[in-house]
């Protein structure tokens, strides 16, 4: 059996770690392993090589994804289709395992109604996939984001400040809900849960008349819908209103992308390595059309179709406990 195994949209940190598993596990069985570069542009353009034991040593500890990624919007029109089609077909490969967020699973989904066997994997650091708890890089990503809040919070005491802080997430909160809720941040604006501004205001101006040194408000870059641009940011425009309506030294800053990249934590290699394992069972076993999910500590495999159409956000009971950890 030949399996493919490519990595699309967004990289996460764990992404290698699930690349290896894929080609040992199929070594370990017999089959041969190739490696799609670039996601569904690479699989279009036929940028397909063989992956060896060697060809996956030494990438646990790696960030980002050595097999590339990059968008294809060539992929969703029926061309594109016809020539990702051509290309699975001249290598003769019997199965895909795809790792990405929503974007990749409906492009896996797509091969699947062409006659090929897809398994998807979730890498996202946004965590929105559905029908898993969480998703490879979620984990690194806001372990990240909690060493920054850190490094921040000391300067913020230091000069009795507010600091917002962004982080990512357009469609979902998980990152600002998980750092916020275990860094300590004041206030933490997602989403999907829209806040009164002026209660945030009143909030930072009554812990100041209590004697607080400084305050940290959390927000998902997608708390505005607007589109987002270097000054209008859902950062920048909550940092400028809560500077003119409290009077107080406000800070903004906008993590970035450094929340994709680091060394993927034990968790990460772990989830990693456990649905690259799964994903090439299932292909071995002849099944199709499924995404591997982490469901209450245990491997578990749903629909791709279940996956996509099932819109993931941060429970209300989370939300809830953020208001009573955050209270100034």
């Amino acid at each position: 059996m030949k399996i493919g195994v490519l990595t699309s949209g967004g990289d996460a940190p764990g992404m290698n770690a699930a690349i290896r598993a894929v080609v040992r596990k199929a070594l370990y069985h017999g089959c041969e392993a190739f490696g799609i570069k670039r996601g569904y542009s690479g699989l279009i353009t036929g940028e397909i090589v063989p992956l060896n034991s060697r060809s996956v040593s030494d990438i646990l500890q790696k960030g980002g994804t050595i097999l590339q990624s990059a968008r294809c919007p060539e992929f969703k029109t029926p061309e594109g289709q016809a020539k990702a089609r051509e290309q699975l077909e001249k290598l003769e490969l019997n199965g895909l395992v795809v790792i990405g967020g929503d974007g990749s699973f409906q492009g896996a989904q797509l091969l699947n109604e062409l006659g090929f066997l897809t398994v998807g994997i979730p890498g996202t650091i946004d965590n929105d996939i559905g029908c898993t708890d969480y998703s490879i890089g979620f984990d690194t990503a806001v372990n990240t984001v909690l060493d920054s809040l850190n490094k921040i919070r000391d300067t913020a005491s230091s000069h009795n400040r507010v600091y917002v802080v962004e982080v990512m997430g357009k469609n979902a909160g998980f990152i600002a809900v998980g750092a916020g809720l275990t860094g300590g941040a004041e206030a933490i604006l997602i989403p999907e849960n829209p806040v009164d501004l002026d209660e945030v205001c009143r909030k930072i101006t009554e812990s100041s008349k209590l004697g607080k040194s400084h305050c940290i408000v959390l927000v998902a870059e997608g708390y505005y819908e607007d589109p987002i641009s270097a000054d209008q940011s859902s950062g920048f425009r909550v940092g400028k209103y809560l500077a003119d309506k409290t009077d107080c030294d406000t800070r903004i800053t906008v993590l970035g992308h450094i929340q994709r990249g680091g060394t993927p934590t034990f968790f990460d290699r772990k989830l990693a390595t456990l649905m690259g394992n799964k994903a090439v069972e299932m292909l071995l076993n002849g099944e199709t059309g499924q995404m591997i999910g982490m469901v209450n500590n245990r491997i578990q495999t749903f629909p791709l179709e279940q996956a996509i159409n099932t819109k993931k956000q941060v429970e209300p009971w989370e939300l809830e406990l953020t208001g009573i950890m955050s209270s100034i």
